[in-house]
């Protein structure tokens, strides 16, 4: 069996995995901040760790998965605030909405899914640690920063330099700061903002920063020390790069050994981002599109590399998807083949930094040449191996009947098929015919037998 390799983008070379733990895996992913529907973006980084994790698993790996949410932040504030609501009610929502979608991509829950408010105790305890130490401060305003010249490996994760960000750093709205580089880890509480949003702390009413929450639920979820670190591509700086820091200064230990970063969802050029308003949420797509589909064109470019979102490029992910169905339509999988150059190849490209466009190629060979065959064996393995990628989890036939976008319900398709079918019988073609359009048009492909007519959304 090949050798796993990660890249790793701290030290921007791919790596032999070695985990802390012989055959256990300690995973930590930062997950969504809960005050809207999840975007495209976001299912990128939730399929790309939920296939990561499958494959992992699949390999003997015992995988202690961890992802978070955030569920209180500034702009968790603003919005309760605009809606009139009480933020637990919004977080509580978009919660809510974020499984659905989750369970809609298939994508499987993680181990464990801690929220921030319920590991308060954690994060004043590491804060409190850190001006013990001298890595932190509070500043004439309240707040808590963290000393960032006190931690001499900063921005060997970014490797920025710290001449260069002084140099870019922008001006604060607070002075209060010893250092335009530090960042903050206690927000004092502020009179406009609701109860809900203040926590006491020995420093004062207030809540914590963005970045501490995830030092304190990591460490406490995976330990001081754990195999791998995971998020978009915009974390790795200043997010990640602070996690590091104030992570390390509080446990004395290395935070993390392997870090990786899943590239932009783009659309005309730029990353899909809630902040510059080009977005579109996952329950849209879905709309339009199979799930499985969806997770398709997720994958079909390499997780560290940007990925281009178009109807053209959902339509070729949908069609390739169909390609698949259409084998295991013609070929009825059976057992699955054992020990085949299929199986190891596959494993050999997703050991390969998890290389899922290669992963493809490979599953359409393998469905070429079970339809050539007509070997079920090799269907099955087929259907196995799409698994582990988080697609062909259905039969073909409910496939085909599950496509969206047609506006026609299964009950009005079978209506028009015995409407046709009866005009058929009383030779009325042109009625016949209408109705075959008219489905078509719909996205509903007939396909006339002897047994009579089946269909399947297109």
């Amino acid at each position: 069996m090949s050798e796993l390799v990660l890249y790793n983008s701290e030290t921007r070379r791919k790596e032999p995995f070695r985990p802390i733990t012989p055959g256990k895996v300690g995973l930590y992913v930062c997950g969504v901040t809960v005050y809207d529907y999840c975007h495209v973006g976001h299912a990128r980084v939730m399929v790309v760790f939920d296939t990561f994790v499958r494959h992992l698993r699949a390999q003997g790996y015992e995988v202690t998965y961890v992802r978070n949410i955030t569920d209180i932040d500034d702009k968790i504030i603003r919005r309760a605030l605009e809606n009139g609501e009480s933020i637990n009610a919004l977080t509580a929502r978009f919660i809510d909405a974020m499984h659905e979608d989750e369970r809609a991509l298939n994508v499987l829950p993680p181990d464990r899914e801690p929220r921030a408010t319920e590991h308060m105790g954690d994060i004043l305890a590491m804060i409190e640690t850190l001006v013990g130490n001298g890595c932190a401060y509070q500043a004439d305003n309240g707040d808590v920063y963290f000393s960032v010249r006190d931690f001499p490996g900063y921005g060997r994760l970014s490797h920025k330099k710290l001449e260069e960000l002084e140099a870019g750093a922008r001006v604060e709205v607070s002075e209060a700061k010893r250092d335009p580089l530090d960042f903050v880890l206690w927000k004092a509480a502020k009179a406009e903002e609701p109860d809900e949003a203040k926590w006491d702390a020995p420093f004062g009413c207030g809540r914590p920063g963005w970045h501490i929450e995830c030092s304190a639920m990591s460490t406490r979820c995976l330990g001081p020390h754990f195999d791998i670190h995971g998020g978009g591509m915009d974390l790795q700086f200043p997010h990640h790069e602070n996690e590091i820091a104030q992570s390390e200064c509080a446990t004395g230990e290395k935070f993390v050994n392997y870090w990786m970063h899943v590239g932009f969802v783009r659309i005309n050029g730029e990353k899909m981002a809630k902040s510059l308003g080009n977005f579109f949420t996952i329950r849209e797509v879905l709309k339009a599109y199979h799930p499985e589909a969806v997770r398709t064109f997720l994958l079909s470019a390499h997780y560290r590399s940007p990925v281009n979102y178009s109807e053209e490029n959902l339509n070729k992910a949908k069609a390739e998807l169909q390609r698949l169905y259409g084998v295991l339509e013609a070929v009825p999988p059976g057992e699955p083949a054992e020990e085949t150059d299929y199986e190891a190849r596959f494993n050999t490209t997703m050991n390969d930094d998890l290389n899922t466009p290669q992963a493809f190629a490979v599953l359409f060979e393998l469905a070429r040449e079970a339809n050539r065959t007509q070997d079920a064996a090799l269907s099955g393995l087929l259907v196995k191996l799409g698994r582990r990628l988080g697609i062909l989890q259905q039969s073909a036939q409910d496939f085909f009947r599950s496509q969206p976008g047609s506006g026609l319900s299964d009950e009005e398709i079978e209506r028009l098929i015995t409407e046709r079918n009866a005009a058929r019988t009383a030779r009325n073609f042109a009625r016949a015919d209408a109705i075959r359009d008219q489905l078509k048009e719909a996205g509903i492909e007939l396909l006339d037998g002897p047994e009579g007519t089946r269909w399947r959304r297109a």
